[in-house]
C-alpha cells in the first residue's frame, strides 16, 4: 500500500507552525495572569485578594471549550470582534493562567519561614526580600507544576479545531477526510508530532530545573 507521507507532511508542518504560535502568545498572556493572580491571592490589600480569588474561580471550573465558543461566537454579538488567533489565545490564557495563579501561590507559602525571618534579621525592605530572597527559591519550586501546565496548554490548542482554525489537528482532519484509508496512519503521525512537542518541553524544563538548583 502506498503512503503518501511526503504530501501529508508540509501540511502537518504548517498546522504544527500554527499549534506553536498559538501556544506561545496563550503561555505568554497565561503565565502572566498567573503572576498577577497568585501573588494577587497573598496581596494585603482585600480588594486585590478578592479579585484574584474571583479570577481564578471562575476560569479554573470553566470548560475551556465553552470558553473558547463564548469569545469566538458571543464577544462579537456584545461588539467585541476578535480573530480566531486572538480568541484562542485568550481563551486558552485565561484559562491556564488561573491554574497557574494556584501554582505561584503555593509555591511562594512554600518557601521556608525561616528564610522569611532571616531577611528580616538582616534588615531588608519588603521589595527586597521578595524579590531578592522569597522569589528565587518560589520560582524554582514552581517549575515543574509550571512544566506539567505547559504541556497541558500546548495539548489544549487542539480545541481551537472547533473554530475551524488550521491547526495541527484541523490538517490532521483535513487529510483523513481525503485519505480515509491512511487513518490510523495520519492520527499515528499526530501522536508523534504532539509528543515530539511535549518532549522539547519537558526537557527544557528538567534543564532550567538543573540549571536553578542552587536556588533553593
Amino acid at each position: 500500500m502506498n503512503v503518501p507521507i511526503g504530501q501529508w507532511l508540509p501540511f502537518l508542518v504548517d498546522g504544527a507552525v500554527v499549534t506553536l504560535r498559538i501556544t506561545v502568545l496563550a503561555g505568554l498572556l497565561a503565565f502572566s495572569l498567573s503572576a498577577l493572580s497568585g501573588m494577587g491571592r497573598l496581596s494585603a490589600l482585600t480588594p486585590i485578594r478578592w479579585i484574584s480569588g474571583c479570577y481564578i474561580e471562575l476560569f479554573r471550573a470553566s470548560s475551556l471549550l465553552v470558553l473558547l465558543f463564548w469569545v469566538y461566537f458571543a464577544l462579537p454579538i456584545a461588539g467585541l470582534e476578535l480573530s480566531k488567533t486572538w480568541s484562542a489565545v485568550l481563551a486558552i490564557g485565561l484559562n491556564i493562567g488561573a491554574y497557574g495563579g494556584e501554582i505561584v501561590r503555593s509555591s511562594i507559602l512554600a518557601v521556608p519561614k525561616g528564610q522569611y525571618e532571616a531577611s528580616i534579621a538582616l534588615n531588608l525592605r519588603p521589595y527586597t526580600r521578595f524579590i531578592r530572597v522569597v522569589l528565587p527559591q518560589a520560582f524554582v519550586r514552581m517549575l515543574p507544576p509550571m512544566g506539567n501546565l505547559s504541556i497541558e496548554m500546548l495539548k489544549s490548542t487542539s480545541l481551537v479545531y472547533f473554530i475551524t482554525m488550521a491547526d495541527l489537528t484541523y490538517e490532521a482532519m483535513i487529510l483523513r477526510n481525503n485519505y480515509y484509508t491512511h487513518t490510523p496512519i495520519i492520527f499515528g503521525l499526530l501522536l508523534l508530532i504532539y509528543y515530539l512537542m511535549s518532549s522539547c518541553v519537558s526537557w527544557s524544563v528538567r534543564l532550567l530545573e538543573r540549571k536553578l538548583a542552587c536556588w533553593r
